[in-house]
């Protein structure tokens, strides 16, 4: 499967009520890993009518669609529900851009407390780019950040925590890629003073971050992308189950 596999899935039209989309090729996944030791804040699965996407965690973190230049999400069948398609990779000058975002609420603000987060993403090889923002709070050059990503023309995911009061980069990258045609549950975590990346449940790096690290911004959580500008780091695949724990 390549670009042109993708093309086709991105024109299948957006769904406007419970009848599915045609089915996204490939096998279904298990639903995203999930780590049980503190609160669910936030929870998408995106199975929904269109419009505005509730969070299903009951906390209220409604998202919205903010976009650019022609850009759109559309539903995809994945396995019992559905999923969000992005748009294609793009390397035109002016591309479209979209992502998810919901206003700044202190419950998504860890502090110094672990957090987790992750998805269940589809990136086909052809689809990559420098790097595509999964799921975000913060930005690393203005504020404090956690953030899911992948990295680089191979598709590894990544994982990165930003301090609020020492804004270095905190970084760890995947053994391996996701950018395969299939279904994987990636996910980050930090316990203590590690972060580590997680692919279909499995740890594929970690590295050592100070206790005291805290992100604490007043940012908007962001699935997809970073906004509705041009330089969004946009994501170029399908999404499904995105979740947020902390504590």
């Amino acid at each position: 499967m390549g670009s042109r596999w993708f093309a086709a899935l991105l024109a299948i039209p957006a769904v406007a009520g419970p009848t599915p989309a045609p089915a996204v090729a490939g096998p279904a996944p298990a639903p995203a890993v999930v780590p049980d030791n503190g609160v669910v804040t936030a929870r998408y699965t995106f199975n929904g009518r269109a419009g505005a996407i509730l969070d299903e965690s009951g906390h209220g973190h409604t998202l919205s669609v903010v976009s650019g230049q022609g850009g759109a999400v559309r539903s995809v069948v994945h396995g019992q529900g559905t999923a969000l398609a992005f748009p294609a990779h793009c390397a035109t000058a002016v591309c479209p851009h979209v992502a998810l975002q919901s206003p700044s609420s202190a419950d998504l603000n860890p502090g110094t407390r672990d957090i987790a987060y992750g998805a269940d993403v589809l990136i086909v090889p052809g689809q990559t780019s420098k790097g595509q923002n999964i799921v975000q709070k913060g930005y690393s050059t203005t504020s404090s950040q956690w953030k899911l990503q992948v990295d680089g023309v191979a598709g590894r995911p990544s994982c990165v925590l930003v301090d609020d009061k020492k804004p270095r980069i905190r970084i760890v990258t995947s053994t391996v890629s996701v950018a395969d045609g299939r279904w994987h549950a990636v996910s980050c975590r930090r316990a203590a003073t590690t972060l580590t990346v997680l692919v279909d449940g499995v740890a594929r790096g970690s590295t050592a971050v100070p206790a005291k690290l805290s992100v604490t911004n007043e940012r908007p959580l962001s699935i997809g992308g970073k906004g509705a500008f041009a330089d969004n780091d946009q994501f170029n695949g399908a999404l499904d189950n995105v979740w947020v724990e902390i504590g």
